[in-house]
């Protein structure tokens, strides 16, 4: 396939000139076409990226006579005769010292918000060379990240002077065997600060048709169409219309097989808003500017239920037959007689929360290509699942696996959506049909409606413990709305009684989550998979229970804490476990907090300050299910280590963290190794990035890799295994108790992949699967985290300013804490929309001015504290981290707020009427 530089121009009699990057440009386009589609589109310069469309999110961000401008609000027009500067203007003697100061400070994750933040820096510092944090912070306030939490990025500004002035140091490089442990700066950085990573929107096949996607805009219809053939015969230029119809496989794909049940184009009847039921594809300009509103299909809407609750009504319309009751699946764990202990205990607390939809997001909307090499369709797309995307569009498609391959951009936020199909199988059906390439950008609206959300959940439970504060029994409840097809529910549903005890001991136990089908957004993975909200519910009720018994909320939870050797409600012995450490490491902090509080609130007035604290446990990788990695490394005649690493780096660093890990296990420095990922043409299958399990399975699998391929440099060396490994030039060197051997890898004979020395191995974590009990080992490695988040809140306006956090999080062995900090931070990010201002509502909230996320204004001062409780399974003792970084942050907030004003707050998001609501009911307000 040949990509080209595209130019579309909508009207080439009209001539714009404005000066790009330096550069006297001539523009033929209309004048009021987007600038930053004139950027990208005729220019070519895709590092100005697009999230929105409507000055949201901040992401086309570029200066136009050195102020900062969303491009895509600008006509082309505005722009005749104005000096423009994107991203690609920056580095022109090389990277600048605002771009080498994100990358020294870990301020770009998944790098697609990275250009507008760049943009809207420099034009902070030409005018400010030292800012502040808070000038920083206001500069900032109009770009939008989901990954980094800001902080990284505010001290990425306000330190690029020092950059400039030769004054942030050197970097030191990792010699072999000291890679793991080390602050490596991101291997994939440089493309995500210079604008040249390549997302799913970034590139234009050569002659390739455009697509739109026509979608439901009813919870639940009947639908038929009109003449299709007699509608598109009257737009020149449409190719291709095409149904359910034109399916040639299975038309229903799922994440886990035996649930596989959501169809790629809906027969009728549509069950949810946004779902798609035709596609439309033609000549890119053609569709661009088509109005499917003119589109022959008439709509039926027909009886809907959009909670859990309705859902679960006898009366409710049945979305699945062969699931009756609207049940999609229901989990379960059960230890001791928990009703005879709750009933003998000697204190007893019980509570509801109640949680709504929460948006993914991303600043990146979905977006891909299609196209045909030979007899393989190939689709390149953001994905957090290449080789599970691969599976379920091939069955789509009805082809054989080895015909479809996929090839995963740069991914602009995941966090669990991309784990699901959303393009894959709607492109590639139209270049299957047409023979031609293929192009399909979402709009932010599209991409709101039509993706998967965080469970909406109504749990219950009741939590005993003996009068010396040992916690003896929980029991709780769970419904979540998992909306009209499988998606993750089965993974929520079995994954949430787990770990609903939170990390303590309750030796007398039961828990039940339950998935429940309603026409509503589909639900899906979202970092925690329903323990963050099942955590909200058990921490709030661990200080209403440390309050009951006298205790300090700190004490209280050392006190149940799990240790070594303890064993969980599914039965299960753990090792490793830190969670003691993470909350000892707190001690002082909470101390001087509690301390503060008290002086700040002796003062009186409508400002109440409170410090609240949470814990969290989270397994790593599927729940009682195989979830191998495979990674493959190699040995090339020019002398590079080249990593088959084809676990998806959606901004979470895997890419260097399993880089480093692998290089350590084999010896060499990390500067030796060439990395190849993704691609399934070339990289094994590594797994999905999602539960935690990127650094702990596919980082296990790196290490044994490495490991297996340097016994076979030794073995061949005949040397012993304490010898020094190096690779210079097209030699490998081997030093062993002094001599020194070289090998001439060009001499050497090739394998079928043109390596001269590789190996493979796979990785499975060892689990069992859980019996009619919940009995059983679901995870191998746990990690493990507390959090303490200081805060005032406003008992006249219900609003909540957020202080400082403190968080102490258990990474086993820190394989690199630059990037672990960056996924504490952004996940407390996360964690703050989903505690006070994120709440999804179908039809409403479609766009990012509706819908909140947290800006760089409302994420406060983060202190991390990275424990090492070296686990006994994982790489060099490696634990996940994704996750666990959000679980405690909601539950955090809501018991600070509690410890302020006395408001218990059981619905989220803590809206300020919410709020004011909840310390009315207290009767605490001022």
């Amino acid at each position: 396939m040949t990509l080209i530089e595209p130019a579309r121009a909508s009207d080439l009699g009209s001539q714009t000139s404005l000066r790009v990057n330096g550069r006297d440009v001539c523009v033929a386009a209309a004048p009021t076409k987007r600038l930053s589609a004139v950027l990208r589109d005729d220019l070519g310069l895709s590092g100005t990226k697009v999230g929105c469309d409507a000055g949201d999110c901040g992401a086309c961000t570029v200066l136009v006579d050195g102020a900062q401008v969303c491009a895509c609000l600008m006509p082309l027009g505005q722009a005749e005769g104005r000096a423009v500067t994107t991203v690609e203007g920056l580095d022109r003697n090389g990277l600048s010292a605002l771009q080498q100061s994100f990358l020294r400070h870990g301020a770009a994750q998944c790098g697609i918000c990275t250009p507008g933040m760049l943009m809207a820096a420099s034009a902070l510092l030409a005018e400010v060379p030292r800012p502040s944090p808070a000038e920083a912070e206001e500069a900032l306030g109009g770009v939008l990240c989901r990954c980094t939490g800001y902080r990284k990025i505010l001290d990425a500004v306000c330190d690029a002077w020092r950059q400039s002035e030769g004054r942030a140091g050197g970097e030191s490089e990792a010699v072999a065997g000291s890679a793991v442990g080390a602050a490596v700066l991101r291997l994939d950085g440089p493309p995500k600060v210079t604008g040249r990573d390549r997302f799913g929107a970034d590139s234009w096949p050569e002659a390739a048709l455009g697509v739109r996607v026509l979608r439901s805009p009813h919870h639940h219809a009947a639908f038929s169409f009109g003449d299709i053939e007699g509608w598109s015969a009257t737009l020149p230029g449409v190719e291709v219309v095409l149904t359910a119809a034109d399916i040639p496989g299975r038309n229903a794909f799922g994440v886990i097989p035996p649930f596989a049940d959501q169809p790629a184009l809906a027969p009728s009847p549509a069950r949810f808003r946004g779902e798609a039921v035709a596609l439309v594809a033609g000549e890119a300009a053609v569709i661009e500017a088509l109005d499917l509103e003119s589109f022959p299909i008439q709509w039926e809407p027909l009886p809907a239920v959009l909670t859990a609750m309705e859902a679960k009504e006898a009366a409710a319309p049945q979305l699945h037959d062969s699931r009756p009751g609207n049940l999609l699946t229901a989990g379960f764990v059960e230890r001791g007689e928990p009703d005879a202990a709750l009933a003998a205990a000697a204190h007893l607390v019980e509570g509801a929360i109640e949680t709504g939809y929460v948006e993914h997001a991303y600043i990146e909307p979905e977006a891909g290509i299609s196209w045909m090499d030979g007899d393989t369709l190939v689709i390149e797309a953001g994905t957090q699942a290449p080789a599970m995307d691969r599976s379920d569009t091939a069955a789509v498609l009805g082809l054989p696996e080895e015909r479809v391959r996929i090839v995963p951009t740069a991914t602009g936020g995941g966090f669990g959506s991309k784990l699901d199909l959303s393009l894959q199988p709607l492109i590639g059906l139209v270049t299957l049909k047409t023979g031609r390439p293929a192009r399909l950008v979402y709009s932010r609206r599209e991409s709101m409606m039509s993706t998967t959300k965080r469970h909406p959940a109504r749990l219950h439970a009741s939590l005993g413990a003996d009068a010396e504060g040992r916690v003896t029994a929980m029991n709780l409840e769970g419904d979540f709305n998992t909306g009209a097809y499988a998606s993750w529910g089965p993974t929520v549903a079995n994954r949430v009684p787990v770990h609903a005890s939170g990390p303590y001991r309750t030796p007398h136990y039961r828990a039940t989550g339950r998935a429940i089908h309603s026409n509503g957004p589909i639900s899906g993975a979202f970092r925690g998979f329903g323990v963050p909200q099942a955590a909200i519910l058990q921490e709030t009720l661990y200080d209403e229970m440390a309050e009951r018994c006298g205790l300090d909320r700190l004490e209280f939870r050392c006190l149940n804490a799990f240790r070594d050797g303890d064993v969980t409600a599914t039965g299960q012995q753990i090792f490793g476990v830190g969670i003691l450490e993470c909350l000892e490491a707190l001690r002082e902090p909470w101390s001087e907090a509690l301390a503060e509080a008290d002086r700040q609130n002796a003062a009186g007035g409508q400002l109440k300050r409170g410090v609240g604290l949470a814990s969290c446990w989270y397994g790593c990788g599927n729940t009682s299910l195989s979830n191998p990695s495979t990674i493959k490394v190699g040995i090339a005649p020019d002398g590079a280590a080249v990593l088959h690493q084809g676990a998806v780096d959606i901004g979470q660093g895997s890419n260097t963290v399993i880089a480093q890990i692998c290089a350590d296990a084999l010896g060499l420095p990390l500067s030796s190794f060439r990395l190849l990922g993704g691609d399934t043409a070339i990289t094994p299958d590594a797994g999905k990035t999602s539960a935690s399990r990127q650094t702990y399975v596919t980082g296990k699998a790196a290490q044994m890799a490495g490991a297996a391929l340097r016994a076979k440099l030794l073995r061949h060396a005949n040397v012993t295994h304490s010898a020094r490994l190096s690779l210079d030039g097209g030699s490998l060197c081997l030093v062993d108790e002094g001599a020194e051997r070289r090998l001439d890898l060009s001499s050497l004979p090739r394998d079928a992949d043109g390596y001269v020395f590789a190996a493979m191995e796979s990785y499975d974590p060892p689990t069992t699967t859980l019996d009619a009990k919940g009995q059983g080992i679901p995870y191998a490695v746990y990690g493990y985290g507390v959090q303490m988040v200081e805060l005032e809140v406003d008992c006249r306006l219900g609003k909540v300013r957020l202080l400082r956090f403190t968080a102490a999080h258990d990474l086993g062995r820190v394989i690199n804490p630059l990037l672990a900090e960056g996924q504490i931070e952004g996940g407390i990010a996360q964690g703050i929309g989903l505690a006070l201002m994120e709440e999804y509502l179908p039809g409403r909230t479609e766009n990012l001015h509706d819908y909140l996320i947290p800006s760089a204004g409302d994420v406060p001062e983060v202190r991390s504290i990275l424990i090492e409780k070296p686990d006994p399974e994982g790489p060099f003792g490696a634990k996940g981290l994704g996750e666990h970084a959000l679980i405690p942050t909601a539950p955090a907030i809501l018991n600070a707020i509690r410890h302020a004003t006395g408001a218990k707050i059981t619905k989220l998001p803590a809206l300020p009427h919410r709020v004011l609501e909840a310390i009315e009911a207290a009767g605490a307000g001022t």
